[in-house]
């Protein structure tokens, strides 16, 4: 066995402990002041500040580089989306539509009525 008073490890870990529960300690204190709650709101309010003053020069330097926001890209694959419901809707009421009609080509074209008569036995041709 070892003698934890010469154990430098076990010293190590009681003075870190130790150090530990002064930080805490201090740190609660620190918190519970009126003027740290003031500076961590200073704090967040500038951070919110300069995030706001980076997305709109970043606005400005796409529009300049004739690029989309991500705005404008949201919005484009809102519509997109929006349309791509509408079609789905008319593909299933095209169906619907060809399913009573009894055809069961769907999406085929109509085919042109013949108009050509096949040639007589006679062999004459005119």
């Amino acid at each position: 066995m070892t003698d934890k008073i010469t154990d430098p490890i076990a010293l190590w870990q009681k003075m870190v402990g130790e150090m530990e529960k002064g930080f805490n300690s201090f740190a609660t204190k620190a918190m519970e002041t009126p003027e740290f709650s003031q500076a961590m709101n200073r704090a967040g309010g500038a951070a919110a500040g300069a995030q706001k003053q980076f997305a709109d020069l970043m606005e400005k330097y796409l529009l300049s580089m004739n690029l989309p926001s991500r705005e404008q890209m949201t919005g484009i694959a809102e519509r997109l989306q929006a349309i791509e419901g509408q079609l789905g809707e008319i593909r299933s009421m095209l169906s619907q539509m060809s399913a009573n009609s009894g055809d069961a080509r769907i999406g085929a074209a109509p085919r042109p009525p013949r108009t050509r008569r096949p040639p007589s036995e006679g062999g004459a041709q005119k």
